[in-house]
């Protein structure tokens, strides 16, 4: 048996990467409520960020906690092209899932289709970011802990998309956001401690890049696109402010 360690470099990976996932959430849930403030094109730009920065936050906070993911007895690398699916099917499913409560017409109906797409969209990209992990051994699944992943993954979808339906003051988005992270943390801590692996030592070379070599990089690069893009977010006017600076504008005009 392996013996697996899941924070190779002490609390910083899961700390980090719990930052991550409250940052895209936040983020999300920020450009979620603008959504519903806006119509047409506008509406659907914000839930197009909306989807783009919660699929970004989960995706950066799985990979960040795999840096800290090792394997006694045996080196681990990435398949590259795994990984990057699992990158696009989260940022697809958040998508459908985003879009389904932004466009739907029933609330309830559409907080439950959009949670249960999210959430087995965010269980799938796990697994798929799992099955992208090569290393010297065989790796098997607690069919138990896997079904207890997948509901978390689901009712903490769902509990996201009704925050983002009914919340509205930047207080409760942070705490929203806060509690979110903790859903998509334990998520995958959970689906992490269903992983058995029985290590076969061999001099042979592993297939794929190692996680400094690739997801590194790519977890800094998706990072600062959360920051950057929480920034630009911050700064935009609301539509209410929009509203407020036309009213101010409008005597100016008449006094004219």
């Amino acid at each position: 048996m392996g013996h697996l360690d899941h924070a190779t470099f002490g609390w910083l990976t899961p700390a980090l990467s719990y930052l991550m996932a409250c940052m895209g959430a936040a983020l999300g849930l920020r450009c979620t409520v603008r959504a519903l403030g806006a119509t047409g094109r506008s509406r659907r730009n914000w839930l197009l960020t909306a989807a783009s920065a919660i699929g970004t936050g989960i995706w950066t906070m799985h990979f960040v906690a795999m840096l800290g993911f090792g394997v006694h007895g045996t080196d681990i690398r990435y398949d590259v092209p795994l990984t990057i699916l699992s990158l696009l099917v989260a940022m697809l499913v958040v998508s459908a899932g985003v879009f389904a409560v932004g466009y739907g017409r029933e609330r309830g109906r559409s907080l439950l289709i959009g949670g249960l797409t999210t959430g087995l969209g965010v269980a799938s990209m796990h697994y798929l970011g799992m099955a992208a992990v090569r290393l010297h051994g065989d790796v098997t699944y607690d069919p138990v802990m896997v079904a207890v992943s997948v509901l978390i993954a689901v009712v903490a979808a769902t509990a996201a998309l009704w925050a983002a339906l009914n919340i509205k003051s930047p207080l409760a988005v942070t705490v929203a956001s806060l509690v979110m992270g903790v859903a998509v943390s334990s998520m995958h801590y959970t689906a992490m401690f269903a992983v058995d692996v029985r290590v076969t030592p061999s001099g042979e070379v592993l297939p794929g890049a190692t996680a400094m070599q690739f997801i590194f990089p790519l977890a800094v690069g998706l990072g600062s696109y959360l920051f950057l893009t929480s920034a630009f977010v911050a700064l935009s006017p609301t539509a209410g402010e929009r509203e407020a600076t036309a009213a101010a504008q409008r005597p100016v005009e008449l006094a004219r």
